[in-house]
């Protein structure tokens, strides 16, 4: 008698169809778990590292100018940039309007945060499906397998466990599997959301950094402004004299 080999390969080859093709789905969603955990890691690593970079560009200068022409190598910091300073260019033509226009540039900053925030976490989302379906697609092949093997049993009237054995194995595989396929997906998901997390408060700290140069400017213009007032009214008494 051939001994029967219990090998996860050996069991596959001898399930039924049904069961191969929920064992080959699980297989293709762990993998595709772990592809996406190693290209998102390493696009996370990158952008942590260019924001970290912006964040002291801007951190260290003086004026919008001078952040818009030390950030033009990292997207989302000239991104927030260039909308802070295409705002302040449109509202040229409305005077004394600081605070009108600080709130337009929050609101336009706040729309590509979370235009930022929505791109990081792309592809993440499968990795949720997979974390909540994989299990019952397992329990469903196995579901499957062990009808199958039931019926058999009943066809050929052997109740031996000899018999019975195999078949329920088989079975049980595509709830291992989905299992093997769920829990990594759900602790990266987590994993992925912190660190999405982590780059979003770190955009926010970029939006922060951009207003204060704003409010900067807007200062600096508002005190000119008032110094050559001052000169103006200084000269029309000197001539009224």
């Amino acid at each position: 008698m051939t001994p029967i080999s219990f090998s996860p390969w050996d069991m596959f080859l001898n399930a039924g169809p049904v069961v191969r093709f929920v064992m080959t789905l699980l297989a293709v969603a762990s993998l595709l778990t772990w592809t996406i955990f190693i290209a998102k890691s390493v696009e996370l690593l990158r952008v942590r590292t260019k924001l970290r970079k912006a964040e002291q560009t801007l951190e260290q200068a003086n004026t919008l100018d001078l952040g818009e022409e030390g950030t033009r190598e990292n997207s989302i910091a000239h991104t927030l940039v260039m909308a802070a300073e295409t705002e302040r260019k449109r509202s040229q033509d409305i005077p004394d309007d600081n605070d009108g226009l600080k709130e337009r540039i929050v609101l336009h900053l706040e729309r590509l945060e979370a235009a930022e925030g929505r791109r990081l976490m792309r592809g993440t989302g499968l990795l949720a499906t997979i974390g909540a379906t994989s299990p019952f697609i397992g329990l469903f092949g196995t579901v499957w397998g062990i009808m199958t093997s039931f019926t058999g049993i009943a066809a050929s009237k052997a109740t031996s466990l000899a018999v019975v054995a195999p078949g329920i194995a088989e079975a049980l595989l595509a709830t291992a599997l989905g299992l093997v396929a769920a829990i990594p997906a759900v602790v990266i998901y987590n994993h992925l959301a912190r660190q999405t997390a982590s780059c979003r408060a770190q955009v926010a700290d970029l939006t922060a950094l951009v207003m204060r140069l704003v409010s900067r400017d807007l200062g600096r213009m508002q005190a000119l402004t008032a110094s050559g007032h001052v000169v103006r009214l200084g000269t029309s008494r000197v001539a009224g004299e």
